[in-house]
């Protein structure tokens, strides 16, 4: 059997596998980070320190759930590390000295420039080996710091070069997913100093509302605001943006840290394959602990044996050349659906949804209570297919409307 290498030299930092805790509450201090370490992931983002300490609201979670689910979406409150910068910089150097061939990033957040370049000073003398510049938290009550920071591109580049004064360290600019482009804002970090982008951070949300308090959740002594929402909600939205990133002119080299959404090994290998060298996790720790990483990297292993890669450098980003622009998609194809009648279940969902949501191309039998294609209606849009709750619906026949032949394999 081949030898798969999990490990990733990122930025000049070797890494024993991709998965590391983001800057968030599961790696919030010295007995949090070492027990991750010794389940196995490759690095820790530790939680962001500043200056700022934190003073939090009680309760500062909600959760997004849909049917059978656990929660789909999960808003957080907290802001950065509550505890003393002293003790942070403590547990830095603690962890390093017992764990030195484990990676740990620094995440940091000042509110002006003396402390960018200071806090950069503090973390590359307590032994960090890179430095992660939180420009993305939406839930600051400052608005000298977080998202309201990372929207705008030329205070990122001012406070890139404060902390490039501070230190020799590798350095990532974590991006706000709360702007239309993040392209800009990542070029205007790295021309300030940054090495690379970690992105995305939580997007700004209000999950539910209590219809009889008419109050947002969570509940804060009778108030809610606006904050920081992430899961795999928002998987989707993460890897539009690294998508974008890599693809740009001047970004196409760039080194990414994906997060967002990563629950499963097969979440992970879709942030590698758009151009993620290394993977931050948070929420999935959040609903079932570090031994998730266990996971990860097995799903990750087998995934990279059945593809005959053994180096996991060597899928990065191989999906965005398949990724192009939507005038570009040929629009002479069609690919019809097909019913397995053997597997139907003759519940009808296929039928209301294409006659409510779609085109009306399915007939149904009332008899035989049996559905059919009527190939002179359908376009190939596949809702039936995606609502058919027992997968009876599949890929079919390939057709172009020019009338040209095809031999191409139905995915």
């Amino acid at each position: 059997m081949k030898k798969i290498d999990l490990s990733i030299d990122f930025l000049g930092v070797k890494f024993p596998n991709p998965f590391c805790l983001s800057s968030s509450p599961v790696g919030n201090c010295y007995e949090m980070c070492a027990k991750a370490y010794e389940t196995g992931w490759g690095g820790v983002v530790f939680k962001t320190i500043g200056f700022f300490i934190a003073d939090e609201v009680s309760p500062r979670f909600d959760a997004n759930a849909k049917e059978s689910t656990d929660f789909i979406g999960f808003k957080n409150m907290e802001q950065i590390a509550e505890h003393s910068l002293e003790e942070n910089l403590r547990d830095i150097k603690r962890l390093k000295k017992d764990y030195p061939n484990q990676v740990l990033i620094a995440s940091i957040m000042g509110e002006n420039e003396k402390e960018w370049e200071e806090l950069a000073k503090l973390v590359t003398q307590a032994g960090a080996d890179m430095i992660e510049l939180n420009f993305s938290c939406p839930q600051m009550t400052s608005h000298a710091m977080g998202s309201d920071v990372g929207s705008n591109a030329e205070l990122c580049k001012k406070y890139c070069q404060a902390v490039r004064r501070g230190t020799h360290l590798p350095v990532l600019a974590k991006m706000t997913p709360n702007v239309t482009n993040m392209e800009p804002i990542a070029i205007a970090s790295l021309a300030g100093g940054a090495d690379g982008i970690a992105a995305i951070n939580t997007v700004k949300s209000i999950t539910q509302v209590d219809l009889q308090k008419e109050i947002g959740l969570p509940i804060v002594d009778g108030k809610s605001s606006i904050s920081g929402y992430s899961g795999k909600a928002v998987k989707p939205i993460a890897l539009r943006f690294i998508q974008q990133l890599r693809t740009h002119p001047e970004l196409k080299d760039v080194a990414i840290s994906g997060m967002g959404g990563i629950e499963t090994w097969i979440d992970a290998a879709e942030f590698i394959l758009l151009g993620a060298s290394t993977l931050q996790v948070t929420t999935s720790i959040m609903q079932y602990g570090y031994r998730i990483v266990e996971d990860l990297i097995s799903g990750l292993e087998f995934f990279m044996l059945e593809k005959g890669v053994t180096k996991l450098s060597d899928l990065v980003g191989l999906a965005n050349k398949n990724i192009i622009p939507a005038e570009d998609l040929n629009r002479d194809y069609i690919l019809y659906p097909q019913i397995d009648l053997a597997k139907c279940i003759k519940c009808g969902r296929c039928f209301i949804s294409c006659f409510d949501g779609a085109h009306q191309a399915i007939k149904w039998d009332c008899a035989l209570r049996e559905p059919s294609i009527d190939k002179t209606k359908c376009v190939g849009c596949h809702l039936c297919k995606l609502v058919c709750p027992v997968n009876a619906i599949s890929n079919g026949e390939i057709v172009f409307k020019s009338g040209r032949k095809t031999t191409e394999i139905k995915v």
